[in-house]
Formats: structure tokens, C-alpha cells, sequence
């Protein structure tokens, strides 16, 4: 059974996701891809390594390329549709506080739109 995965648009119409998946090198995009599908595939039950707990009702899910560290910040709405939020290639142990507040913005964006409120 697959679950909906999509990503999050802006008011502008931009998918950050989608243009950090462009702006990867062809063999680490790919990687992104793939853990992308196994959110697709497995939903909820994508296990560690593959996703991990970040803040919240903020997951990610977690690939590597040599030494780039693939990091897509992603939920699940109210319509238990898998938002993907934000993208980023991680350099140091840690996720900076920045990526975490621009996929907190965007979930409470989302959540807006489809008439939720953020907890």
C-alpha cells in the first residue's frame, strides 16, 4: 500500500523540496529519491535510519552520499498526506536551528491552508 507523499508549495507556487532535489548532483538526488519512495512505501513505519524524530511533529528522513548528508524535513497533515517540507545537506552532527524554524514555518503554512490550527 502506498501513502501519499507531496511537497509543500508556497503562496508563490515553489516547492523548496522539489528545487533542493534539482540542485543536487545526479547520484546524490538519486539517493534522496529513493528514501523519498521508501516514505511512499512504508509510511509511518520507515525505520531508523531512514527517518529519524526532529522536533516536534517534524520528521526527517535521512540518506547519505559519500560525505554529504541528505536531510528532507517532512510531517504528516491532518489529511495524513506526508508533507515534504525542507531539504537540506548537512555538514556538522547536528541540524541547524535554521532548517528546523523554515520547516516549522512551512508546516504551520500548510496546516493554514487546510484549515488546521498548529499545536
Amino acid at each position: 500500500m502506498y501513502t501519499k507523499v507531496d511537497f509543500y508549495v508556497d503562496a508563490q507556487g515553489n516547492a523548496p523540496v522539489e528545487r533542493f532535489l534539482d540542485s543536487l548532483r545526479p547520484e546524490p538526488r538519486a539517493k534522496a529519491l529513493a528514501i523519498i519512495q521508501i516514505l511512499r512505501s512504508q509510511g509511518v513505519a520507515v525505520p531508523f535510519p531512514y527517518s529519524s524524530q526532529v522536533k516536534g511533529k517534524i520528521r526527517e528522513l535521512r540518506t547519505q552520499y559519500g560525505k554529504e548528508k541528505i536531510r528532507i524535513l517532512y510531517f504528516s497533515d491532518s489529511k495524513r498526506v506526508f508533507i515534504l517540507l525542507h531539504g537540506v545537506v548537512k555538514r556538522t552532527n547536528k541540524l541547524k536551528d535554521s532548517d528546523i524554524r523554515a520547516a516549522e514555518e512551512r508546516m504551520k503554512q500548510h496546516e493554514l491552508r487546510l484549515g488546521g490550527k498548529r499545536k
